[in-house]
């Protein structure tokens, strides 16, 4: 059992069904095809440099260059980005009000570009519900790197001994960790009660 006094999201995989198949599963014919392109084209890695404030325009201009054969879904990639978003993940954002409900700080921590996270904010009702957000476009610092973590921890005077951190990519928890965290590696909502549950937390 914790003294838990905030709980920190990550947003996309674990609030918002973010995907770049939602979109892409419309341009390409075959599965086979489509995830080729996501995993040596328009790659995870790739698309996390724009998360880290690179704009939209310059890293599609840099990759059409590059592969030129592929300009077409690459402008895609960003001209409708929005496809990718396939609604809230209702499990978390239940436990999302459930936690709000009993008075816990709520904040997000959250690898997102600048100029996509707007529009975002603006389309989910929970995200005005956070009491502090740090979005990586901002603040031009990328998780898993500590400083970000740290600019949350700083700025909204949180203790990560007495804090839980929720990601559903493996090394931004595991940096978590790091610095103090009690971490879940997100799985599905299920699997996140349950944590919670098993550390104390007053939930259904």
């Amino acid at each position: 059992m914790r003294n838990i006094t905030s709980v920190v999201f990550d947003i996309g995989g674990v609030l918002i069904d973010w995907n770049p198949r939602h979109l892409f599963r419309k341009v390409f014919d075959n599965e086979e095809e489509m995830e080729w392109f996501l995993s040596n084209i328009c790659t995870y890695e790739w698309n996390v440099q724009q998360d880290g404030g690179k704009l939209f325009s310059m890293a599609t201009a840099e990759l059409s260059a590059k592969y030129p054969e592929y300009s077409d879904k690459i402008g895609i990639y960003y001209d409708r980005w929005t496809e990718m978003l396939n609604g809230e993940i209702e499990g978390t954002v239940k436990l999302f009000r459930e936690l709000k409900s009993i008075g816990m700080p709520l904040y997000a921590l959250s690898n997102w570009s600048h100029e996509g996270f707007p529009v975002a904010y603006e389309r989910y009702d929970f995200m005005k519900e956070f009491d502090g957000l740090v979005i990586s476009g901002y603040e031009k610092l990328l998780k898993p790197d500590h400083a970000i973590y740290r600019v949350l921890i700083d700025r909204y005077i949180i203790n990560p001994a007495e804090s839980v951190y929720i990601d559903d990519i493996k090394p931004n928890a595991d940096a978590a960790t790091e610095l103090g965290f009690y971490a879940i590696h997100f799985q599905s909502p299920d699997q996140l009660r349950q944590e919670l549950k098993s550390i104390g937390l007053n939930l259904l």
